[in-house]
């Protein structure tokens, strides 16, 4: 851990305005001999911020991560645990967090060579799992995940100090264009918004349910839009896409009958583990940035 930052280098909720400037970080730390991506795929993720890989999952492999979704629903419905977020105004679950630690299912999903062995090409190192969870966004009932950067959260309320960070969504259900699908801002991890406003004291137990600090301002998200566009990927349950930490991204509510479902794992580099909170006096609880730095490697 001798190679954690001290100094801030995307100070954030600090003014009453927005700003924008460039990333100080690199996309892409390892090489096309490191892993399974090719050169073509880093160079994709460097130029967009995210890769897709629709259908990536086969139907058996799906069946039991379904089937452990279903599980962890239905205990999460009679669960005080914070792990448990039900969506704003409802008893509804939202997410369930640290399913890597109570999960085996997920434990091995997020260990696997073919999630974790990309995480680590990506990031050139090995990686831990700094969150996971499973998010629910039910028919009918489920509710926007506002636009946002990932990596502005985990840096001013975790401490992660630098970019070498991937997240991992695997889709349980179909992702279609009426479900609430996410989108992306291709090209938008290429800046960082230092986003107005405070952090109140444990904001966490708000922010999980409805974020509105850490939020960029419409006219930050018109200057991202007009030079990056939006785009919507769609597929099948057990398709994956890997994206980068600061990509801009958010999705819809959910009007319609089908839900949309995934398990989600956020890899950083164990050289860029956390230290101190960039923004509160405290660090977010363990289930949303994770104290336990060992490699999945040695899991």
């Amino acid at each position: 851990m001798n190679a954690i930052q001290e100094q801030d280098f995307y100070p954030s909720r600090y003014s009453t305005e927005d700003a924008i400037s460039e990333r100080k970080d690199p996309v892409v730390y390892g090489k096309a001999e490191d892993g399974p991506l090719t050169q073509n795929e880093l160079d994709s993720y460097e130029r967009d911020g995210f890769l897709f890989y629709p259908g990536f999952f086969g139907e058996e492999d799906l069946r039991a991560f379904k089937a452990e979704l279903d599980r962890m629903c239905e205990e999460g419905r009679h669960s005080d645990a914070d792990e448990v977020i039900r969506e704003p105004g409802s008893d509804i679950v939202r997410s369930i967090f640290a399913v890597h630690e109570s999960s085996k299912v997920f434990r091995t999903l997020a260990s696997s060579a073919a999630i974790a062995g990309r995480a680590q090409q990506l990031l050139g190192d090995d990686v831990y799992v700094h969150q996971s969870r499973i998010n629910y966004k039910p028919g009918f009932k489920g509710k926007e995940f506002y636009w946002h950067s990932d990596f502005e959260t985990w840096h001013v309320e975790d401490g992660v100090p630098r970019m070498r960070m991937v997240s991992c969504a695997i889709w349980l259900t179909e992702n279609n264009d009426v479900n609430g699908p996410v989108m992306f801002m291709p090209g938008s991890h290429k800046w960082f918004v230092h986003c107005s406003g405070g952090t109140p004291e444990d904001h966490y137990r708000q922010s999980l349910r409805k974020q509105e600090f850490g939020v960029p301002s419409n006219r930050s998200m018109a200057w991202l839009e007009e030079r990056c566009g939006i785009v919507q990927p769609t597929g099948p349950a057990g398709s994956v896409v890997f994206f980068e930490c600061n990509t801009m991204h958010g999705s819809n509510g959910n009007i319609t009958p089908y839900p949309r479902s995934n398990a989600f794992f956020v890899f950083n580099s164990v050289r860029n583990a956390p230290r101190h909170a960039f923004g509160p006096k405290e660090l977010r609880p363990h289930m949303l940035g994770s104290r336990d730095f060992t490699p999945v490697s040695q899991w």
